[in-house]
């Protein structure tokens, strides 16, 4: 990798089939930049205009239970419905069909001034809990194929409400992206004879340079062909197909790796760090899926700051996705960084 660390160069993201133009030329490592630190005042513990808080009154005009815990509902502005006709257009160049579907908001816990990272273990133990049910029970549904979990996190994302939480979107059809995860697994399973995600896990901890976390059940990296600046990737090390497949004993690691990755994205500028998460699974189409190998993305949008975001502008929206630092200096940033949040460090 010597070469392609100071050369441009091209990297094939392999569960996308979609090609990434790396330029390491073009900027020094960003840790060596200015750094500024977020100054936004610090959230209350309740908020009486939040419409997340327990108790409180949302848009729809419904209140929220004194929820201990965490708490889940039907999202007041649905992007998808169940109860829909299906209809089809006839147009050849036209092209569009209904789709139905059921959105769910998942609120992380009562606390409206605290995020994953500065969150207890067993609480996130309590979310992944959650995830697990909420995709089997929606996956269970006839017309649900696919169940996308997922958190925009920090206003830079479009989080419409600080308060720490989720969403689950189930799908009738199987979306774009985690279709090609979908295909370009089946395709290298039926081709080698073995898992996509297996494999490249094991050429990872074989080169090391750009894993950031480990335990006995999973790794964290930065992938090879990653686009976003400090974007990581966390798998089992077993294969699994969907995370209701977990044992106890992996739940409470995933936890644990969950945190500690949070930790570090905030301690990188020291900021509530802005971010959007999403579980990659199995579709629940009623098909065998022996190919999947469930995973997790965390897509980060700072670059060089608290305040220095990347954008996706010009070249990336006309040609090709582009990035500067390479994803070994990523992973060594992140690797490098504390698992003590700053805020406890003061």
């Amino acid at each position: 990798m010597s070469t392609f660390n100071t050369h441009p160069h091209r990297r094939l993201n392999i569960l996308t089939h979609e090609w990434i133009l790396v330029s390491p030329h073009r900027a020094e490592r960003p840790w060596q930049g200015k750094t500024a630190a977020d100054d936004q005042p610090a959230a209350p513990r309740y908020d009486p205009d939040c419409y997340l808080c327990p108790g409180n009154k949302r848009a729809s005009g419904q209140r929220n239970p004194q929820y201990e815990k965490t708490f889940v509902f039907k999202n007041d502005f649905s992007a998808l419905y169940v109860d829909m006709p299906e209809t089809q257009s006839a147009h050849p160049l036209l092209s569009a069909r209904s789709e139905k579907g059921v959105c769910r908001v998942l609120c992380y816990t009562p606390r409206h001034d605290v995020t994953m990272p500065l969150m207890q273990e067993n609480a996130i133990l309590e979310i992944i809990d959650v995830w697990i049910r909420e995709y089997k029970e929606l996956g269970g549904q006839h017309a649900i194929d696919y169940v996308q979990i997922f958190e925009n996190k920090g206003q830079l994302m479009g989080a419409s409400n600080p308060h720490p939480h989720g969403q689950i979107w189930a799908n009738q059809s199987v979306p774009k992206l985690p279709r090609k995860e979908t295909d370009a697994q089946e395709n290298y399973f039926k081709t080698q004879k073995s898992c996509l995600l297996c494999d490249y896990l094991a050429s990872e901890k074989e080169a090391g340079e750009r894993i950031v976390l480990e335990n006995r059940e999973f790794v964290c990296l930065v992938p090879f062909w990653a686009i976003w600046p400090y974007e990581v990737m966390i798998l089992p090390k077993t294969h699994q197909h969907a995370i209701s497949e977990l044992t106890h004993d992996q739940k409470t690691r995933l936890a644990a790796l969950l945190k500690k990755i949070t930790v570090r994205y905030d301690n990188l500028f020291q900021t509530s760090f802005p971010y959007s998460m999403g579980i990659h699974q199995a579709p629940t189409d009623g098909r065998d899926h022996p190919s999947w190998h469930f995973h997790f993305h965390f897509y980060p949008p700072l670059l060089r700051s608290a305040t220095i975001a990347k954008f996706f502008v010009g070249y990336e929206l006309l040609a090709m996705p582009q990035r500067d630092i390479t994803p070994e200096q990523s992973a060594t940033r992140l690797k490098e960084l504390s698992d003590l949040h700053y805020s406890k460090d003061k």
